[in-house]
């Protein structure tokens, strides 16, 4: 860097240091120290780093270009701006900003010139490498920047993107430093080689000192003023320049004319001087700025005043109560009291002089204008005009410019005086009412006669009664008229609680009594009402009360100034019940509160001739004028920053789908209302996961746990300081992606699935049905079966034989009782087979017992049975193959058809020899019975058993259901043989669960 530009970018580096911010709508009557000031300083950590420019685009974000990159301020938060992915800023120092009106960010560094449209980084490559000291865009909407460099400096216009510059000849030396245009349009260029008037016309170049010229605007007189620090200020007057009258030396840096049209100098070594209505005030480091230096002044859309100094950055705004204090001629802070004048004046007391304050003059006065003591307590103006001032060393009232002490009043604290129209003064002292008259002390009545043991904290005069309302310390109000006490109001009749602070008589007669603790109650015609903080009062500590020329009543509370309308009063006198409406305005809008009563004397508020409100808060004096009160009509625009799905952020854009299984969605968002921005309420909502609005004041994040996959739409608006509300706010549509298990065709699988297995139990449920229906038809044919081969066929057979009998009884008697003595045989073999068939379909099988066990003791038991012949047939069981176990309920069905089998070859095959084999082979189960009897007709065999009789059918069917064969073969007079068949699936493996499995369901469902 050459010599010219070191020595520059020195001077800047000495300039700054951090950044703080301070004021908005500023009224040029005031001082700095009027104007509400904040900072932002390095020391706290708000910034690392000089901040060398300040601009601010039409979205509102406040853009402060720093030795460390670009930063956006929205007025709580200060984030690093960092370009997208594979777009970069052409170095670190960012010394120029320009918002154009398109709404691009143009942004000069020392070592290029970029602009940023919101989406895109375009870098101008006619700039890269030199070092962009200003920018300015004029009114035809061409952007000028100016530029230092090496040999030669350059002006350069942009239009339509293109690039003209001028100064390679080095017209303008080393660089072009400042850029200004007037209201007549003139561009005038501040360079090193002087002053130049560039258009319109041709460029003229104006002789200056050898220095650079840090700004330039207009002078009050419409001249071009010139701002050189190692020079001063000077003006342009013709060709020449001159001084610009500025007490003190000054040296200057950056200029500002405000939009109300007060100068703002900006100096390297004094701080800010602020010049308006002809005059000058400062405010430096010692006043709270945050550093001497200043290197940038910027005013906001808002008429915010920001100041870039060597320690921060600094805002001035102005307030809707302007403080007057020491500074602007009060004779102390310690105020005491204040009365209005009727010529306009008003008077304050404090504790070092009684000041009055006319037209923006003070004068002080003391004892050396009359005055008993410099310490002033309560003041009052009588019906003829005169001030009366109370001291602890007597009274005294104001004549012919001077005071007058009052003969016979010894010294004592007078807290408040007042007057009736008939003349008389009544003052309220430690220990007695003094009543005076004509400026002479009439009577002095203790407080004791009055019921009191304390002093009256405040009275008040009622001027058409001529009686007077006394307020008491500790609680309590009284009426006193000629020498009497005619009421007494307490707690216990509905007065506030606490002491009286303040008393005022409204327009309509009615008294209403401050109380510090019990908020205010309305007193008329004997009937009160007490307004509380359950009626809307921001707080119940009420210092006093008065009523604007509107009759809006305000009051003064412990946590603000309250005012509430005429309307909303009068609803509430209507219905005690009603909530009022109010208007707080607290310590961020500049009212000083405290904790207790602003003092022990009155008046504490007046209201002067133009109708401004005047009110001491012990720190100074308030005014607030309510016709004209500073309101912010800007509604704030708003913005949504960010978005964060598990702490990993997201890029913003329109209908943006984040991952599944989201469990913490963080949404970052804000609203630029630079004025107060602690006050901004929000408002929000979540569409697809919350009905109504949240509303939240100056917080600007909000998180939601575990959403479920679906599409959403956030919402967010705001208001600002004054509750001016943007309701078209920012909005942003999002979805969360749903797993693969949140997913409809999952969803629609699962219900498909539920539903077939629905179906299948319900298939698996009448299968069961079926088969326990099967299973009982079976075995009522079964019992059917048994019953008509026995119990049946034997009774028929008796009954037959019976008929016989008694058709033969008279002709061969002996043959009869043959018949029924056979009959009675027949009956009694029926009975025995009943039993026997009961026996068999109750049985069980043995318990332990194997199959070929239960063979053997079958034929044994059937060989010796009475259904046996006299010669029973001779019975052989053989095994062959390796003996298995089998399930037990199949076992006991297998032995129940082989028993049935042996059964019938003893009973009906008149053999003499019966067999029976069990085969245990690897592929089926098998077993053999046959004899060598008489044999079955071949036409039962075929027609599968004889009419009427249900053993061989139900033999087969028993066999079929657990997937058995049962055949026979059979030749008369050769025997008869059966063979049972079973897999070895079912046979040997049943009782682990095989295919006969269902036998031991039913059973147990039995």
């Amino acid at each position: 860097m050459d010599s010219a530009r070191k020595r520059h970018a020195a001077s800047v580096l000495c300039l700054l240091a951090a950044m703080c911010p301070y004021a908005s709508a500023l009224n040029p009557d005031l001082d700095i120290s009027q104007y509400a000031h904040a900072a932002w300083t390095v020391r706290e950590g708000f910034f690392k780093g000089a901040i060398y420019t300040i601009a601010q685009t039409p979205d509102g974000y406040l853009w402060l270009g720093t030795e460390f990159g670009l930063f956006r301020f929205d007025g709580v938060r200060s984030v690093p701006w960092e370009p997208p992915a594979g777009q970069h800023l052409p170095g670190t120092d960012m010394y120029a900003l320009l918002a154009a009106r398109d709404g691009a960010l143009w942004i000069g560094t020392f070592a290029g010139l970029v602009t940023w449209s919101g989406a895109r980084l375009t870098p101008r490559r006619d700039f890269d490498g030199q070092f962009v000291t200003s920018l300015l865009q004029d009114n035809e909407g061409t952007v000028w920047a100016g530029i230092l460099a090496s040999p030669a400096g350059r002006l350069c216009a942009m239009r339509s993107g293109i690039a003209q510059c001028y100064g390679e000849d080095g017209i303008f030396g080393r660089g072009v430093f400042s850029l200004y245009e007037d209201n007549s349009g003139t561009l005038w260029v501040g360079a090193q080689s002087g002053l130049w008037r560039w258009k319109p016309g041709p460029p003229k170049r104006y002789v200056t000192p050898p220095t650079e010229i840090n700004d330039l605007k207009t002078a009050d007189d419409g001249r071009l003023l010139i701002s050189m620090h190692e020079v001063g200020l000077r003006q342009l007057a013709g060709e020449n320049l001159k001084e610009y009258p500025i007490p003190g030396a000054v040296h200057p840096n950056k200029l500002l004319r405000d939009r109300d049209g007060a100068l703002w100098i900006g100096t390297v070594d004094r701080g800010i001087i602020h010049v308006h209505h002809g005059r000058t005030d400062t405010f430096s480091r010692s006043d709270g700025l945050s550093g001497d230096v200043i290197f940038r002044l910027f005013e906001d859309r808002e008429g915010n005043v920001w100041a870039a100094t060597s320690g921060g950055l600094d805002r001035f705004r102005e307030l809707p109560f302007t403080t007057i204090s020491e500074k602007e001629g009060l004779s102390s802070n310690a105020t005491q009291s204040v009365v209005a004048a009727t010529d306009g004046s008003v008077w304050i007391g404090a504790q070092r002089g009684l000041t009055r304050w006319k037209n923006g003059q003070t004068t002080v006065f003391r004892k050396a204008t009359g005055l008993p003591d410099d310490m002033l307590q309560s003041l009052y103006q009588d019906d003829g005009g005169r001030i009366w001032a109370s001291t602890p060393h007597g009274l005294a009232y104001f004549q012919n410019g001077r005071f007058v002490p009052v003969t016979g009043v010894g010294s004592g604290e007078v807290h408040f005086m007042a007057g009736d129209k008939a003349g008389n003064l009544w003052l309220s002292e430690d220990h007695s009412l003094w009543h005076l008259r004509e400026g002479r002390l009439v009577e002095q009545i203790p407080w004791s006669e009055l019921g009191h043991h304390g002093n009256a904290s405040v009275i008040a005069a009622d001027r058409e009664q001529v009686g007077l309302w006394l307020g008491f310390w500790g609680g309590g109000v009284s009426y006193f008229k000629d020498r009497q006490l005619r009421a007494s109001y307490t707690a216990s009749n509905g007065l506030a609680e606490g002491n009286v602070a303040g008393l005022q008589l409204d327009g309509e007669g009615a008294l209403w009594a401050a109380t510090e603790g019990g908020g205010v109650s309305r007193l008329k015609d004997g009937h009160i009402a007490t307004l509380t903080s359950r009626n809307g009062l921001p707080c119940d500590k009420i210092h006093w009360t008065i009523e604007d020329d509107d009759s809006s009543f305000w009051l003064y509370t412990a946590c603000g100034l309250v005012r509430i309308m005429r309307t909303e009063l009068d609803a509430w006198i209507a219905d005690p019940k009603h909530r009022v409406e109010v208007t707080v305005w607290d310590a961020s809008d500049g009212v000083r509160l405290r904790s207790g009563a602003a003092t022990g004397h009155g008046p504490r508020v007046v209201k002067s001739t133009g109708g401004k409100l005047w009110y001491v808060t012990g720190d100074g004096v308030q005014v607030v004028d309510p016709r004209h009160l500073v309101l912010n009509k800007l509604p704030p625009p708003v913005h949504i920053e960010r978005i964060a799905a598990d702490d990993r952020p997201y890029d913003l854009r329109p209908g943006m789908r984040l991952p599944a299984n989201v469990r913490n969605l963080r949404i970052d968002y804000t609203a630029l209302c630079l004025v107060a921005p602690e006050k901004i309420h929000f408002k929000y909502k979540l569409e697809g996961q919350n009905r109504n609005w949240h509303e939240v004041i100056n917080e600007r994040q909000v998180s939601y746990t575990n959403l479920p996959p679906r599409n959403y739409r956030f919402r967010v608006i705001a208001s600002n300081n004054n509750g001016v509300w943007n309701e078209t706010g920012d909005t942003l549509e999002f979805s969360i992606a749903p797993a693969y298990y949140q997913t409809t065709w999952f969803g629609a699988l699962c219900v498909a699935a539920f539903l077939a297995g629905i179906w299948g139990l319900y298939r698996l449920r009448l299968y069961q049905i079926a088969r326990e229906f099967a299973a009982q038809t079976e075995e009522r044919t079964r019992i059917a079966r048994e019953l008509h081969d026995t119990l049946l066929q034997g009774f028929q057979a008796s009954l037959i034989q019976m008929q016989a009998a008694r058709n033969m009884f008279d002709r061969r008697p002996e043959k009869a009782v043959q018949s029924l003595d056979d009959a009675i045989t027949m009956a009694a073999g029926s009975v025995a087979e009943g039993r026997s068939a009961i026996q068999d379909l109750r049985a069980q099988p043995a318990g332990g017992a194997d199959l070929v066990q239960l063979l053997t003791a079958a034929g044994q038991e059937l060989a010796h049975s009475d259904e046996a012949p006299e010669n029973p047939p001779a019975f052989r069981l053989t095994v062959e193959g390796e003996r298995r176990d089998l399930e037990p309920l199949l076992q006991d069905e297998v032995y129940r058809i082989a028993r049935e089998l042996l059964r019938n070859s003893f009973r009906h095959a008149q053999a003499s020899r019966i067999e029976a084999e069990i085969r245990y082979e690897s592929r089926q189960l098998r077993v053999h019975i046959r004899d060598d009897g008489k044999g079955i007709d071949p036409e039962i065999l075929k027609a599968g058993g004889r009419a009427g009789h249900w053993g061989m059918s139900g033999m087969r069917e028993r066999a079929d259901r657990f997937g058995g064969k049962l055949e026979f073969w059979s030749e008369a007079g050769a025997g008869t043989e059966a063979v049972l068949t079973l897999p070895a699936a079912a046979a040997y493996g049943a009782s682990n669960g095989g295919s006969f499995s269902f036998l031991r369901r039913k059973n147990t469902d039995s």
